[in-house]
């Protein structure tokens, strides 16, 4: 279906700056998108408006990075999901197959559990997803046997379940009163916090892991081959999977850092995606980080404006992705049977 996959992409990004204006437009300061461009011009070319400072403050200090971050986090789970999914061979894989999301999360508990700044919880967070990864790249290698891709899984699994019950312990031993509650409301994930130094942290950590995976997009469909197939090709799978692995766990890694665990995206988009362009990755990879960045950005929208309370956006993406993904299931089987 290539002829499909401008129209595609293009109708992705003409929602997401849809989006983007109806995200900076809503909430408990109302901006009108006329106002919108008039500041982001005026911040664009230098000049002056006679609208109030608050509007600066609200697009620049508040709405912009969340935004913003949205759309990046989105991509970049959705990318990973993509990922691994396409390298695994199976498409019920998600980002934190590998133990990168539980890692993350140990971190980031033990940092609240010390008691340390929010610095510190992101860099805790950030460096215990990728320690999570490399054990079970380690462990999977030793014990590979015939079948590397199955030992790298089940290997998954088990360190994430050590992991969950070093989460779980941390929580039986904070305290109630504060820091539980800061674990809990952490562990839901969240993009209210995101401040500008956030993303010009996390920023370009997601990029570094991006571009190797688009750069290699056109190999990443032997990945889907057995290995003796793909060596026959000439692709040294081992140092391609170890690349591959490694970028994917970066950008998973610097998302969950930043804004928690937010789980979902990585499962649902790339199924919609392949749904509409087909399996081949290179075609898929484009759109799969567009509707990803559209995805978050909406779920975020409506996670701050839905009620008087702020509701989680890892709550409302299980919610919204569970029937989306049955129905994707649905249309998939439907296809099948037609075919």
């Amino acid at each position: 279906m290539p002829n499909r996959l401008p129209a595609l992409t293009l109708a992705a990004l003409a929602l997401l700056i849809a989006l983007a204006l109806v995200a900076f437009s809503i909430g408990r300061f109302s901006i009108s998108p006329g106002d919108l461009l008039t500041v982001l011009w005026a911040r664009l070319t230098g000049a002056t408006h006679t609208l109030p400072a608050a509007y600066d403050a609200v697009i620049f200090q508040i709405r912009g990075p969340r935004v913003f971050a949205a759309m990046l986090i989105g991509a970049a789970l959705a990318g990973a999901g993509a990922v691994y999914q396409n390298m695994f061979r199976n498409p019920l894989v998600s980002p934190d197959i590998l133990g990168v999301s539980s890692g993350a999360a140990l971190g980031a508990v033990l940092a609240i559990f010390l008691s340390l700044p929010i610095l510190a919880i992101q860099g805790f967070a950030f460096a215990g997803g990728l320690l999570a990864v490399a054990m079970v790249y380690f462990i999977g290698n030793a014990v590979r046997g015939h079948d590397p891709i199955l030992a790298l899984i089940l290997t998954g699994v088990v360190v994430g379940t050590l992991l969950g019950s070093g989460i779980a312990l941390m929580k039986y031993l904070a305290d109630p009163y504060n820091q539980l509650p800061a674990i809990t409301f952490w562990l839901l994930g969240s993009l209210s916090s995101i401040s500008p130094s956030d993303l010009w942290v996390a920023t370009p950590l997601v990029l570094l892991g991006l571009v190797p995976i688009f750069l290699l997009r056109w190999r990443m469909n032997l990945l889907s081959l057995s290995d003796d197939e793909a060596r026959a090709l000439g692709v040294n799978v081992g140092r391609l999977r170890l690349v591959i692995v490694t970028c994917a766990t970066l950008i998973t890694a610097a998302a969950v850092a930043i804004a928690g665990i937010i789980g979902w995206i990585g499962l649902l988009i790339p199924h919609a995606a392949r749904l509409l362009v087909g399996p081949e990755f290179a075609r898929m990879l484009p759109l799969t980080l567009l509707l990803g960045a559209c995805y978050l950005l909406a779920v975020d929208t409506l996670a701050r404006t839905m009620a008087s309370i702020e509701i989680p956006p890892g709550v409302l993406t299980a919610l919204i992705g569970t029937p989306l993904f049955l129905w994707l299931l649905a249309v998939t089987h439907s296809r099948g049977r037609q075919a």
